[in-house]
């Protein structure tokens, strides 16, 4: 037997919780003096005390362990219930981290106002481009939302190219529209211009520029006569082709970074285009220049359709 310090030390605890424990009737010692009232305890528990150290720590209350033990599970049980409780607070440390991420841009766009210079925005046309895309439905625009729909497009994306033996002939490149619902084609393109694309939600495009070459390669039956924009011709190779026209005119700036902090530098651009002459003709297109493992440091050039306004 064991000392109630030689157990606390075996146990990586403290003999004043151990005390408690047994106040609580949650870990009885083995053996108690009936005389000095010291406490003594048997290798054997040292499994119950794993037990609660692992429930507690997983945020379970004292008296939901108690519960929990209570009902003597099984170690394959116990192995289950804790899994679960992992992923949930792992879920919750994910999310608590995309909310820190989006504090945190939102005081780098208020340290940078009124910071960002001319010569970092670039008024240009950009050229038409083929792409193999997938596409998915985001709740909003805000970068909290597109992120963890759009990351699991572009994973997917590489991968049917990989499985079809495409091999990509240019950055990736996203761009937004408003979900459309019932209204018509130029119905949702006005009111998207407008800023009355009804809830707030967008269809995102992840696209990666291919060559028609490397499609009739790979045996798909894309026929390019129809990549049109807005009609996707399907491959049949689990993803779909666009033709995506140029931007006659484009206010493009370069966003260095995770994606999760593109704010500062897309309302810096917004300051820019709003103090130059101009107003935004729909969303921003993103071309993902480096996106080398460590976001830190990805660079993405924005591009913002204006006209003069």
């Amino acid at each position: 037997m064991f000392t109630i310090g030689d157990f606390a030390q075996y146990g990586r605890v403290s003999a004043r919780m151990l005390r408690h424990y047994d106040a609580i009737g949650l870990l009885r010692p083995a053996r108690t003096d009936p005389v000095s009232g010291y406490r003594f305890y048997e290798a054997a528990q040292l499994a119950r005390l794993n037990r609660i150290i692992a429930l507690k720590d997983l945020g379970f209350s004292l008296q939901q362990v108690a519960a929990i033990l209570a009902e003597e599970l099984s170690a394959e049980e116990l192995r289950g219930m804790l899994r679960l409780r992992q992923a949930e607070l792992e879920a919750a440390l994910t999310a608590a981290g995309a909310r820190l991420a989006q504090v945190e841009a939102r005081l780098r766009t208020i340290e940078s106002e009124g910071r960002m210079s001319a010569d970092d925005v670039v008024v240009k046309r950009t050229g038409t481009v083929l792409l193999a895309e997938l596409r998915g439905v985001a709740a909003s625009y805000g970068p909290e939302d597109i992120g963890p729909v759009i990351t699991p497009l572009y994973a997917e994306l590489c991968r049917l190219l990989e499985t079809a033996g495409v091999t990509p002939a240019g950055p990736g490149l996203a761009y937004y529209e408003d979900v459309a619902g019932d209204a018509g084609a130029g119905d949702v393109a006005g009111a998207a211009a407008n800023g009355e694309g009804g809830d707030g939600a967008v269809v995102v495009h992840a696209g990666l520029a291919v060559t028609s070459e490397a499609l009739a390669k790979a045996g798909a039956t894309y026929d390019g006569s129809t990549g049109l924009p807005g009609i996707p011709a399907a491959t049949g190779l689990g993803f779909d082709v666009v033709t995506l026209p140029g931007l006659e005119c484009a206010a493009t700036v370069v966003h260095r970074g995770p994606m999760s902090r593109i704010l500062p530098t897309a309302q810096n651009l917004a300051h820019w285009i709003d103090g130059n002459g101009y107003r935004s003709a729909g969303y921003a297109r993103e071309l993902y220049l480096e996106c080398p493992p460590d976001q830190e440091k990805w660079v993405t050039e924005i591009q913002e359709p204006v006209v003069k306004a």
